[in-house]
């Protein structure tokens, strides 16, 4: 197993609340996840992350921040920080959202990761709520 499939590491990008942010953190991801030997998680966890970093900065005023860590047992976990501390909406059937225009973010997150949730935050003068999501190898191939 490679180096970077064993050890745990994590990266931050903080991000302006500007659209072009969402942009910014796929591009930061693919290269994360390439340098650490896991671009068979790159598609999957691009969409994730854009998904997620999309929420934060359109339904927030603040700025966002986007976490990537490699978790021991081979789990990539992605997720938004945000300054609102409401909790999101919960994900609709994806189904019917897939003929909406609009709110099918979570719904994508929670039929492509093997789990993902939701916390408020409030600590070290950070407020807000941090969304998450977990993807390891096999999820990823069978979404």
């Amino acid at each position: 197993m490679p180096e970077s499939e064993s050890e745990p590491w994590e990266y931050s990008l903080r991000i302006p609340n500007d659209l072009r942010a969402v942009t910014v953190s796929r591009r930061t991801l693919r290269l994360i996840l390439t340098m650490h030997g896991l671009i068979g998680l790159v598609d999957v966890a691009e969409l994730l992350a854009a998904e997620l970093v999309s929420n934060a900065v359109r339904h927030t005023k603040g700025p966002a921040e986007l976490r990537v860590c490699w978790l021991a047992g081979g789990v990539l976990r992605i997720g938004a920080w945000d300054a609102d501390p409401a909790p999101p909406e919960p994900p609709g059937d994806l189904g019917r959202l897939m003929q909406a225009e609009e709110g099918r973010g979570l719904g994508l997150v929670r039929a492509c990761s093997s789990l993902w949730g939701w916390q408020p935050v409030a600590r070290g003068g950070r407020r807000g709520k941090f969304v998450w999501c977990e993807l390891t190898q096999t999820s990823a191939s069978a979404a």
